[in-house]
């Protein structure tokens, strides 16, 4: 049996809980090729560089098909899943001047002038009575689950109200997001009948998804109503309009982005803070932390743990490895966080962390569209957490873990309490 690489066991259902010992082994050689022709590179210097790089595409349509795994049914076509379900391209999949364009035509309409310059800042008194809410309904509870009663009600409540979908649709969306999730798979598992069973159903999923989005905006286009979707839709600026199958893709983006990683966050962040009982009573007593704490707790557990669809346009020299033309490239998230080489002590949570520029949004040209929001959210979300939930206590850990490597993320948290306070 060949041995597997630290790459290969990181992605193994198994390390989900923890990949870091992995991450850590990945780390003494930042730039490595692995069996599939894939480079992974797994150092904050290298894979800021990189983001910054304008050789390195984010368009999987750019990127061709590992040579290592043609004809090998054991190896993953690393964009096949991408490639498959996407038609047409969104802006994390995009190159300039295409992405720059789209970007640009998007940003007004959720984060600044001329259309809604307070739109974030004015949803701040909104997620608190979401968040209240949320805990409210906890009371005379002992157990509750972080997850299914906390994390994922908030985000996909704001996401729906940004956007302009119906908060009723929120059952179907949720059912096709969870079914392509769990049917992606980058790793040594991926050729197993069970996930194979998987990818046929997923690519149902997103094209069901991608349809529901499709119609939704023919709605609006028919019929103007409020939120980010309708309001792209019936774009009229100097730009033009994105065409349908574009703004199809971005629509989907956006409802899957909005919430999907926030959740994570939330979840993560929880479960961070009760593993760490020191961390959680500074936060209790001194709640001004929770804006440098939020970022510390992104660097800790990122939400988004790699990203899978750059490649190289042209030979790409780095870190003592010629990455050729033509090569994927897994940029990791994760292993960058607690690169000992950028963060001081990095396995330690420390909630006052000073010189934190993490990679929990990446950065460059694809920073996160929504981090503004995002922060927002889980600053509101984990403080009343902190400061409402009496004597929190982890039921299981390692809690069971959601299937996909991308976005990380315990599948419940369940957590027994003695109340909630007022």
């Amino acid at each position: 049996m060949v041995e597997e690489t630290p790459w290969q066991q990181a992605l193994r259902y198994a390390n989900r809980a923890n990949p870091y010992p992995f991450y850590e082994e990945l780390r003494k050689t930042p730039v490595e090729r692995q069996p599939d022709g894939t480079y992974v590179v797994s150092t904050y210097r290298e894979i800021v560089t990189l983001l910054h790089d304008p050789r390195v595409s984010s368009d999987p349509r750019k990127c061709p098909v590992p040579a290592a795994a043609q004809g090998d049914s054991s190896a993953v076509p690393v964009a096949e899943p991408i490639r498959e379900v996407l038609t047409e391209p969104n802006i994390i999949i995009c190159d300039p001047p295409e992405h720059d364009r789209d970007r640009r035509m998007m940003m007004p309409h959720f984060v600044g002038p001329p259309h809604a310059p307070r739109l974030i800042s004015d949803l701040e008194p909104e997620i608190r009575r979401i968040v209240d809410g949320l805990l409210d309904d906890m009371r005379g509870k002992s157990r509750i689950d972080a997850v299914d009663d906390f994390a994922y009600p908030l985000p996909v409540t704001v996401i729906c109200k940004v956007l302009g979908v119906p908060l009723e649709d929120e059952p179907r969306f949720h059912h096709w997001v969870e079914t392509a999730l769990d049917a992606l798979d980058f790793g040594p598992e991926a050729a197993s009948e069970e996930i194979r069973s998987r990818q046929a159903g997923g690519r149902q999923a997103v094209q069901e998804f991608g349809q529901f989005a499709a119609d939704l905006l023919d709605r609006y286009a028919d019929q103007p109503g409020p939120g980010m979707l309708s309001a792209m839709v019936n774009e009229n600026g100097p730009e033009g309009r994105m065409s349908k199958g574009v703004l199809a893709s971005n629509a989907l983006l956006l409802i899957f982005a909005g919430h999907e990683t926030t959740v994570n966050l939330i979840a993560h962040s929880v479960l961070t803070l009760l593993r760490h009982p020191d961390a959680l009573e500074k936060l209790r007593s001194r709640p001004e932390l929770i804006v440098p704490g939020v970022e510390e707790l992104l660097r800790f557990e990122s939400s988004v743990q790699f990203w899978h669809t750059r490649s190289a346009l042209e030979d790409i020299d780095i870190a003592g490895t010629t990455i050729p033309k033509g090569a994927p490239i897994f940029l990791v998230y994760g292993s960058a966080n607690r690169d000992p080489q950028r963060f001081t002590d990095p396995d330690r949570l420390d909630l006052e962390r000073r010189d934190n520029e993490h990679l929990g949004f990446s950065q460059g040209i694809h920073f996160c569209f929504g981090a503004p929001l995002a922060r927002l959210e889980v600053q509101a979300a984990v403080g009343e957490f902190v400061r409402r939930v009496q004597n929190p206590r982890l039921v299981e850990d390692p809690p069971p873990y959601r299937h996909n490597q991308i976005f990380r993320g315990p599948r419940h948290v369940l957590v027994d309490i003695d109340g909630i306070s007022d």
